[in-house]
């Protein structure tokens, strides 16, 4: 694939947008109207300090507690790398490379609408790291989020400095090293950088974005197993008629039993005689469990797209109105929120999946026990489900709330803060969980529609289930099951999953 430039404008940026800009041999550059605002900012601030007598917060004060400790000017450019050196205290794992991509797109855009009063070559250092595959080593842990992200965006622009480790080439590297091989000197930073840089709520937005591009992929494929699930148990199609959803109107809940009518489309066995009177819930209350996880992601999605497309760092400046304002945009609050949310309500489309699961195998309607070909001898998917059950558990112990701590720090200065950090990573955990236990679902249900017989489902699910099996074959006799797992787990992440219709 031949190289892609695209650019960072003023104009608020989509999901869909920054899915092009993650992939792979695309290049960002700054448009000429970004670089024109950051430049108009930065010229303010510049004869702003020249021209104003008194303390500035973070401009020409300490930060946090120190607000008070006025900086001389001689000293301002030394005060942002002491302040970006200081606050690189992140511990434990590092990061994934996708976060940290999203970590320097997002930091980036905020930087270049133009009230943050950086230099344009610091916004060019972010995209040069980005563009040459140059990653910073941030860690997990650190972020109260308040004040924003301040350990992990301290990692984030070490290198601009000259100095932490990077990914490149597939191992951790000096940066100094690595910059200086693509003939990268390192930024000097002038007054209100480090803060700007340091500033901001990129690292919980960075996991929201990466959570939630899964997640809409996880809603749809949710739809999918479910409906081989259905079709596998020789379930009932009344449930997801559109009368029963037009009187509880939920849009996530009308589009479920809407896309689960088309998906089945064409199928006779949905049309079998001699079905139970009634399903378990578990089938029967699909459009209603996945409607809401739908609703609840789809409004989670509105909150951060909101949020990646403002100014989060401080204190904020307005140069047309000739103002420095010191307030609370990098409070994660707003996020932490929504980044429970979305955990809770993927964790449950997981739980109600686990649920399907063990009905196909706990030998009810015709199907064999564990779906052994030769139960007893076979144990099927017994441990599978086991599996399954083990990170259902796991994800409802994640789910309990962050946003509900608040531990006081900087000398009290900062006395609330949203722990959304820890919203942010849990929530990446909850749904890389709730992606193997449909992986599960989906080898089971496969396996369990082939005891009724693939070719009478819709032509939708035998065209899925036809890629499937060039993945995950069907199982005659107990084999290494992680191994198929695993295999199910690729097949999901290299699949579309477009919904007929």
């Amino acid at each position: 694939m031949a190289n892609q430039t695209l650019f960072i404008t003023p104009a608020p940026i989509s999901f869909e947008q920054i899915e092009n800009m993650l992939a792979p041999e695309t290049q960002l550059a700054l448009s000429t109207e970004s670089i024109a605002n950051i430049e108009k900012c930065r010229n303010y601030l510049d004869h702003k300090i020249e021209t104003h007598q008194d303390p500035i917060y973070g401009i020409t004060t300490g930060f946090g507690s120190l607000c008070n400790r006025t900086i001389s000017n001689d000293d301002l450019s030394q005060l942002q790398v002491n302040l970006v050196i200081s606050h690189a205290c992140g511990i434990g794992p590092v990061v994934e490379p996708d976060i940290v991509r999203l970590m320097l797109i997002l930091k980036a855009y905020a930087l270049s609408l133009g009230n943050s009063g950086v230099q344009t070559e610091t916004v060019q250092r972010l995209l040069d790291l980005y563009n040459n595959n140059i990653l910073p080593e941030v860690r997990q842990l650190g972020s109260l989020g308040a004040s924003g992200d301040l350990a992990p965006l301290a990692h984030l622009v070490l290198p601009l400095l000259g100095t932490g480790n990077v990914l490149y080439a597939n191992k951790l590297q000096p940066a100094k090293e690595v910059l200086k091989k693509h003939m990268l000197t390192p930024v000097a930073l002038k007054s209100k950088e480090g803060l700007a840089l340091l500033n901001g709520t990129q690292f919980m937005s960075a996991h929201g974005v990466l959570v939630l591009l899964k997640a809409f992929k996880l809603l749809r494929l949710a739809d999918i197993t479910s409906s081989i699930s259905l079709e596998a148990f020789n379930g009932r199609i009344e449930p997801f008629h559109s009368l029963i959803h037009q009187i509880r109107p939920h849009p996530g809940q009308i589009e479920t039993a809407r896309n689960i009518r088309a998906i089945l489309q064409g199928s006779q066995l949905i049309e079998n005689s001699g079905k139970a009177v009634q399903d378990p819930y578990s089938f029967r209350c699909i459009p209603q469990v996945h409607g809401a996880a739908k609703d609840t992601v789809n409004y989670a999605a509105e909150v951060i797209l909101r949020e990646i497309n403002s100014v989060t760092d401080n204190p904020t400046i307005f140069p047309d109105e000739d103002l420095i304002l010191s307030g609370g945009n990098f409070h994660g609050e707003p996020l932490a929120f929504v980044l429970d949310f979305i955990s809770i309500a993927l964790a449950e489309l997981g739980n109600i999946a686990e649920r399907r699961l063990y009905r196909l195998i706990a030998g009810q309607r015709g199907l064999p026990e564990f779906l052994a070909a030769s139960p007893g001898l076979n144990s099927g998917f017994m441990i599978p489900q086991y599996a399954a059950a083990s990170v259902v558990s796991q994800n409802k112990q994640l789910c309990t709330p962050s946003s509900v701590d608040s531990i006081t720090s900087s000398n009290e200065q900062e006395d609330h803060v949203s722990m959304g950090a820890n919203a942010a990573t849990k929530a990446l955990r909850v749904v890389r969980n709730v992606e193997n236990i449909l992986a599960i679902e989906l080898m089971a249900a496969c396996q369990a529609l082939e005891f009724r017989g693939i070719s009478k489902t819709s032509p939708f699910l035998q065209s899925i289930i036809n890629d499937y099996r060039q993945t995950v074959p069907f199982v005659e006799k107990d084999v290494l099951m992680y191994e198929l797992i695993d295999h199910s787990l690729d097949f999901i992440h290299n699949h579309h999953f477009h919904l007929p219709g």
